[in-house]
Formats: structure tokens, sequence, C-alpha cells
């Protein structure tokens, strides 16, 4: 079994995935599941643009109730529901990948892949249709880079916007223009997740703040217009540690969220991926300490001085039993509560399942099966710690969420923080 303390060194030979032998046999034994079958005519409706021509900034007060109502109708309602209908396939945070394709190359990241076909109209439409039937309320559009196709992502938020979906758009930012934030803010969009790792470019960590502050400061200006909240997605690797640190005061500066994550090698196999060996983004074990230092850091800042970050206290101590191959007893729930559909409308239960070969369905027809994800997940989370469900297995307590919605209500729904 390779356990991420395996993870390369630099300029050493890394093994293309993480999990055990048995499961990685098990996840491709079958041939690619079916493309969902097209339907041309599930076409998405043209946007109105504008729809607010001349938008007037709301006031603090209106901005937070603005968002506690929509946090609750989006998140609070379908997560009592979820509750009551337990035994059925009501996901909380479904993510569409509309595109596999980026415009960045990332060293550590294998999420992309520019020969895949981005997704068409009709399974967007689908989806979004049928993710809605069963109680979801949230969508998380997903890549690569969504804003490849800027238009298509608007169809989708103003499809989704109207149907009270809380849209949530992760983007590197590079190729928003203020028209393309107006479009999506007029359509009604949730949250902007920027995804940052440095302040200035270099070649293997290119999602940096330098080449996007013009785009950042007219996301920041125009939230009260819109009511949209904003967050940084970072990724802790060997050479930006002091990048976090410099990310996350601005952030703090700014008024929006933070979340982490520590870096990563592939759980399974990715033949597209080319930076597996060689790479100055992994953590080797030299960093543990380091990495500590700057997870404590970060921790004095949320809890002394009120910096809102997304991830729950206990998963950043947890972080670091993850990088040192050892993370502990975790409730995943990819393929219950959470999935993802793939750019062709096939499922899988979470991210670093998107190249697995095993059926497990197309929109709305899912073959997620309790003993089948239960079996898989006593190997797998042995070797990740996905925020995303992390946050999910955690927070499936009722008191700590009601807590944590005050908690939110508190801070004016201004970026979400953690437990």
């Amino acid at each position: 079994m390779l356990d991420v303390a395996e993870k390369p060194k630099i300029g050493v030979d890394a093994p293309a995935y993480r999990i055990d032998q048995k499961l990685h046999q098990i996840l491709y034994k079958d041939a690619k599941p079916e493309a969902l079958a097209p339907n041309p005519d599930e076409l998405l409706p043209e946007p109105v643009y504008p729809q607010k021509p001349e938008p007037a900034e709301m006031t603090l007060r209106e901005y937070q109730l603005h968002n506690a109502k929509r946090t609750w109708k989006t998140w609070g309602a379908p997560y009592f529901k979820s509750r009551w209908h337990s035994k059925e396939l009501r996901p909380i945070i479904p993510y569409l990948f509309t595109d596999w394709k980026c415009n960045y190359d990332c060293h550590y990241c294998w999420s992309y892949n520019n020969r895949v076909k981005g997704m068409t109209e009709d399974v967007a439409k689908r989806s979004i249709d049928w993710l809605h039937s069963i109680g979801s309320r949230v969508l998380a559009l997903m890549g690569g880079e969504p804003l490849l196709r800027p238009k298509f992502i608007h169809k989708i938020v103003d499809y989704s916007a109207k149907r009270d979906i809380f849209v949530y758009l992760p983007t590197n930012g590079r190729l928003m223009t203020p028209e393309i934030i107006d479009k999506l803010g007029d359509a009604g969009i949730a949250t902007f997740n920027l995804a940052v790792d440095s302040i200035a470019h270099r070649k293997s960590l290119p999602k940096a703040l330098d080449p996007i502050r013009p785009q950042f400061e007219y996301l920041v200006k125009r939230q009260r217009y819109y009511g949209y909240t904003m967050m940084f997605n970072i990724n802790i690797c060997h050479n930006n540690m002091d990048d976090v640190k410099e990310l996350t005061k601005i952030a703090h500066d700014n008024g929006i969220a933070t979340d982490y994550h520590v870096n990563e090698t592939p759980m399974t196999e990715q033949g597209h991926f080319k930076h597996l060996n060689d790479n100055e983004t992994y953590l080797t074990e030299e960093d543990w300490p380091k990495v500590d230092a700057l997870l404590d850091y970060l921790q004095d800042l949320r809890l002394n001085h009120g910096y809102k970050m997304a991830n729950p206290v206990q998963h950043m101590e947890d972080m670091k039993k993850l990088m040192r191959g050892q993370p502990p007893e975790w409730r995943c729930e990819a393929g219950e509560h959470s999935l993802i559909i793939r750019t062709d409308g096939t499922l899988a239960p979470c991210f670093p399942m998107y190249s697995a070969t095993h059926d497990w369905g197309v929109v709305g027809d899912h073959k997620f099966d309790r003993t089948q994800l239960n079996d898989m997940k006593t190997e797998c989370s042995k070797h990740c710690l996905s925020t995303c469900n992390y946050i999910l297995g955690y927070c499936y307590n009722t008191r700590r969420v009601l807590t944590w919605m005050a908690k939110q209500a508190r801070s004016g729904f201004r970026g979400v923080q953690g437990f």
C-alpha cells in the first residue's frame, strides 16, 4: 500500500497513484461507463442581460439579510430535509464539471485534460433539472477552468439561480473581466471562489494574485451591488508557505474568507498528468515542521484575531496527520451527500475518482450503492482528507449545524467560516 508519506521528494520518481492496488483494480476493472445519451432539444434559455440595469449598492444590513435568506433556502432547509430522507440520494453539494480543460498548468494539478470535450448545454440543463428534482439547491461549477466558456457559465448561473440554486464558481480568475463579473452577478451567482496559491506568477504555481489584481479588486467592489460572497482557495505547497500567509492577510483585509488544502499527489491514475516526477510543489518530510507551524499560525489568526476560514478547526489539525500518511478516521459523504457530474453526464462520488471506470450511473439514473461506497472508503479515506467532504461529514450533526448557521449570521454571511 502506498502511504501519503511516500510522496516523492523533489527529483525522485513518484508512484502513479496513492490508493492500494486492490482498490485500484476494483475501480478500474470495468470499461468506462457510457455517456449520457444526447438530447439536443434540451437547451438552456438565453439569459436576459441586464436584469437590473443599474443595481443599487446594498447597505450592510441588506447584504447580510440577502445572504442569510439565501443560505437558509439553499443550504439550511435542504440539509434538514436530507436528514429526514436519509436513505435517499439528496446531494447537499453536487459538482458540475462543465470543462476538463484549463488555461493554466499548475504543476500539482491533475484535474484537467485539454483533450477532453466540454459539457454540452443539454447535459448541463438535464443535470440541473435532475439535481433540483431530488432536493439539491447548491451547484458548484468545476473544471479545469469553467470560465473558458463564459457565455455557457452565464446560462448555467441564470438558469440555476431562477430555481433558487446557490451557484458556486471556483476560478483562477485570469479569464474574468468586469463584464463577465457583472453578467454573473446580475444572473444571481452566490459565491466566487478565487483559487490563488502565490502572490507573483511562477511556472509551477501560475494561480497568482498579481496577474488578477484588477479582477480581484472589481470583485470586492461589486459584492454589495449583486449580493455574492467571495473566498480564496489556497493549496499549501513546498514552495509557497510565505505566500499562504500573505494571501491570508490580503483576504482578511478585504473582508473575505479563505480555505486551505495540503498538496497531494494523484489518488488514482491520470495518464495525461505530466508533472508527477521532479515536482517542486510536493511536500517532503523536511517540510512537515514548516507546515505544522503554518497551520498553527493560521489557527491562531482564526481563533484569536477574527480571520474567516471555511475549514473546520479539527480539519486543519488533521491535515498534519494526512501529510504524515496517518489521517484519522473521518466520515466521507462522497456519493451520498456530494457527487460529481462529469462533462459527459456520467456520475462519480468525488474528484479523485473522476478517472475511475467503475459505473456509478448517469444523470437521472444513479447507481450509487452504499455498500460499495463504504467498502471503497475503508481504503480510500486513508489517503484523502477532502475539504468539502470533510466539512459535510463533520456537519452531519444538527446541533453543530445550528451553531454554525448562527455564527454565519453574526458575521453577516460575508464568506463562510468553519466550525
